[in-house]
């Protein structure tokens, strides 16, 4: 009998583990990002009430035209980094908590996490 868990089933206990002591407030939001095989997505959540301040993703209209390499690169990581720390300074926050979401911080998860950094989000 097979006990091992699947890929993402580690990954969601990773995240409910991160998730334990990971809380967005209103004066820090979490910056949470979501990795699938084609596409990335980021959201700054604030957890009191429950709602997403702002978001960005590869399947934006502006930056889907824009990426000609894939969606499913580190430099589109990047991209969607500064996009949503853009958008989150435009609502007036400039601190939030990083939410991995069960990733490990390599390669594209990292990518758009210097990319909000370097674009004024204060991690």
């Amino acid at each position: 009998m097979n006990k091992q868990k699947s890929r993402n089933a580690m990954r969601l206990l990773r995240h409910s583990r991160l998730r334990r002591r990971l809380s967005g407030t209103a004066a820090k939001p979490r910056l949470s990002v979501f990795r699938s095989l084609k596409e990335i997505y980021a959201q700054v959540i604030d957890d009191t009430v429950g709602h997403t301040l702002c978001s960005a993703s590869t399947l934006d209209k502006g930056l889907r035209d824009a990426l000609t390499g894939g969606h499913c690169t580190v430099a589109a990581a990047a991209e969607v980094g500064k996009l949503v720390a853009q958008r989150a300074i435009d609502k007036g926050i400039s601190e939030v908590v990083f939410d991995r979401g069960g990733h490990a911080y390599h390669g594209r998860v990292a990518a758009l996490a210097e990319a909000a950094r370097e674009a004024g989000l204060k991690l």
